[in-house]
């Protein structure tokens, strides 16, 4: 008799164990479905006013409207943004916490850190790649060079003497500088600063010689005659500027690099969530009056890619910006 309850009890607890889980899938999507209900936090690595600035604040307000939620962008500035994907990669995944990732904490982070406090890939879910940003060449308008041949004509006949400049030890607008230095056979001393405007500042009284950089940084140093830009770092074009030619254009074939931001939230994010934050922010950036501000203004080319497509893209870029952070022997000091 007691076997035979005893066996009974067994059967239903086997029975229940089996409703719970097949009822988790639904469980699941409820919560997916619930959500958000409270405000969402956006982390910017980086310091307020710029590009990964400016696009979280402008996808912040548009998802917020979308979701009717508020979505609140924290700086968490430092350590090439390191500091900020660090704390999102312990973050829940649970759709409160989304992050403005790019190049430097999703590819040249990687290499350049010993002892990066995250991984990229395995901390993160992609959820869409953003915008591309190419960087310009920059020179003092004094030093009386025209094309990028003058440049390069200029570095080689006496490099000792010739350096250039960036707004950070392993950001891409140093590595920009190294690998021009590495295809066309010169080792270039490279200064960083804490930031573009004293680097720039730097360039344009001739202290230092050169410069890669966003275009929108440099254009009202450009205006005022104080900075002169030579080529632009993409294999196309960029329509800000379109007079300006590409590097391979102006005489160094095979150089192409640009800047990209992307939204990520912690791994293992709801895939329900994830679809839905990233359709909403495709969205967003067809929007004209966000179209208009990120390419007419700031000179970023729009790409709203899929979760997947941002996946390849870092599956590529990694290795490429951690060989050139190796031959460069670059550091975050």
């Amino acid at each position: 008799m007691n076997q035979t309850y005893g066996s009974r009890r067994a059967a239903l607890q086997t029975l229940g164990a089996l409703g719970i889980a097949s009822a988790l899938p639904g469980i699941a999507v409820a919560q997916a479905d619930a959500w958000p209900s409270r405000p969402i936090t956006y982390v910017v690595p980086f310091t307020p006013g710029g590009s990964t600035d400016v696009i979280g604040r402008v996808i912040a307000q548009k998802l917020g409207d979308a979701l009717g939620q508020p979505v609140v962008v924290d700086n968490k500035p430092g350590a090439a943004g390191a500091v900020g994907a660090s704390h999102v990669a312990k973050a829940k995944p649970d759709g409160y916490t989304l992050f403005g990732g790019t190049i430097s904490t999703h590819a040249i982070n990687a290499s350049l850190y010993k002892n990066l406090p995250y991984d990229p890939v395995k901390d993160f879910e992609p959820i869409s790649l953003v915008a591309f940003l190419p960087n310009v060449l920059i020179v003092d308008p004094n030093l009386g060079i025209h094309t990028v041949p003058e440049l390069i004509a200029l570095l080689k006949k006496d490099p000792s003497k010739r350096t250039f400049a960036s707004s950070g030890a392993g950001t891409s607008t140093h590595l920009a500088g190294e690998m021009l230095g590495d295809m066309i056979g010169v080792k270039l001393t490279h200064i960083p600063y804490k930031g573009t405007p004293p680097a720039m500042l730097d360039v344009s009284s001739g202290q230092v010689t050169f410069m890669f950089d966003q275009i929108t940084a440099a254009l009202p140093l450009v205006q005022a005659g104080k900075l002169k830009l030579l080529a632009v770092t993409t294999a196309k074009r960029m329509a800000l500027a379109p007079q300006l030619p590409t590097m391979a254009e102006a005489g160094v074939p095979g150089f192409e690099m640009a800047s990209w931001q992307a939204v990520y939230a912690p791994k293992d994010l709801p895939q329900p969530i994830a679809q839905r934050l990233s359709t909403e922010i495709a969205r967003i950036l067809q929007m004209p009056d966000v179209k208009d501000k990120l390419t007419n203004q700031l000179g970023m080319e729009i790409v709203a890619g899929s979760p997947a497509q941002l996946a390849a893209l870092m599956q590529k870029e990694i290795p490429r910006w951690g060989e050139l952070v190796r031959k460069s022997g670059a550091s975050p000091n």
